[in-house]
């Protein structure tokens, strides 16, 4: 108990820390809270009423892309399964960070019946297209610098061709890896045993076992059908998301000029940096949000910080009150979560 106070108490020092550091380069910086707060009025509540109507329908299409995966292992599984298990699962990310990742698959595999390890390959399967859809966006979007409002000097130039030759590296890497979990069946895992013969036979048999749940989890990639499907409704979430993002850009202000290929744009270059998410604040795609239309589009800081804030609350907080909702009514203790790797054995 002494160990876990002084780990939150360091915790709370460096949030406190962090905070003050954050408010000190605003104030040396000239950071205008007013016009911060100015950037945020007089949004179109009917532009940000479709924005938040298509970031909902974007998760319902994630539950339903997951009971593609989920139906070769329990054909009785249900549509709220993993509906549930999303909207819990994505409040998790908002809560923990990226160590939320697991809450959805966890609640999943006990609501379906099914092994945690095979919700774990088809969480594997979900992250590696959605990676493949964000590369394809962004190469959509490098195609169309040249007809967008883009304010052009070398130095963006070059940030451009590099995020390019990036964006075809990952798209290679992220199909290769696609095709090598297609392939992982059969004697692959006798194979990874015979390589770890020397550690004990108590630990080779868990592993065993989690490795005979992961193949099972990966049966979805199996069928044509399946494949088809799991690869149509990533593109139909992605466009959906693409929607909700160009509503976004017409509801606040400062944005509402920009064309539709600015937006699509602007989510290339967010979309990679939603990789990080730091637990209660977010992280990454604020950030990049803010430096490309402050650095490419000439908006002010203030005007960028703005809608960086409105799409990480559209994006991720907007799910936060049903998941909580629902996990009173599943009778789930969020610090109940922490233990996922223990609760699942």
């Amino acid at each position: 108990m002494k160990r876990h106070h002084l780990g939150v108490l360091l915790a709370v020092a460096v949030a406190l820390l962090a905070v003050a550091l954050a408010l000190y380069r605003w104030r040396t910086t000239g950071f205008q809270w007013r016009d911060f707060a100015h950037s945020l009025e007089n949004m179109d509540l009917w532009w940000l009423s479709a924005a938040l109507a298509l970031m909902f329908l974007a998760y319902a299409v994630r539950a339903i892309r997951w009971l593609v995966m989920l139906r070769p292992l329990n054909r009785e599984a249900r549509f709220s399964d993993t509906l549930i298990g999303t909207c819990i699962g994505f409040t998790g990310v908002v809560f923990f960070g990226r160590a939320g990742e697991l809450v959805r698959p966890y609640l999943i595999a006990m609501k379906a019946g099914v092994s945690f390890s095979s919700q774990i390959a088809a969480w594997l399967v979900e992250r590696i297209l959605d990676l493949l859809m964000v590369v394809v966006v962004f190469a959509i979007a490098l195609t169309q610098v040249s007809h967008s409002s883009i304010q052009f000097n070398p130095q963006i130039d070059t940030t451009l061709h590099a995020a390019g030759y990036t964006g075809a590296l990952t798209g290679a890497a992220t199909l290769a890896l696609l095709v090598g979990l297609e392939r992982f069946r059969g004697n692959v895992h006798i194979r990874v045993l015979r390589f770890l013969s020397f550690l004990p036979d108590g630990v080779r048999y868990k592993i065993e076992m989690y490795l005979v749940q992961f193949e099972k989890g990966m049966e979805s990639m199996r069928s044509t059908g399946s494949l088809l499907a799991l690869v149509g409704f990533s593109v139909l979430d992605w466009v959906v998301i693409a929607g909700s993002f160009m509503c976004m850009g017409r509801a606040f202000p400062a944005t509402s000029q920009l064309s539709p290929t600015d937006m699509v744009i602007l989510l290339g270059f967010v979309a990679f940096g939603s990789v990080l998410q730091v637990p209660g604040i977010g992280g990454g795609m604020q950030i990049v949000a803010a430096l490309v239309l402050t650095e490419f589009y000439g908006l002010t800081l203030e005007a960028a910080s703005g809608f960086a804030l409105l799409l990480w609350v559209v994006s991720f907080v907007s799910i936060v009150p049903f998941g909580v909702l629902l996990a009173f009514r599943e009778g789930i203790k969020w610090r109940n979560l922490k233990n996922l790797e223990i609760a699942s054995h």
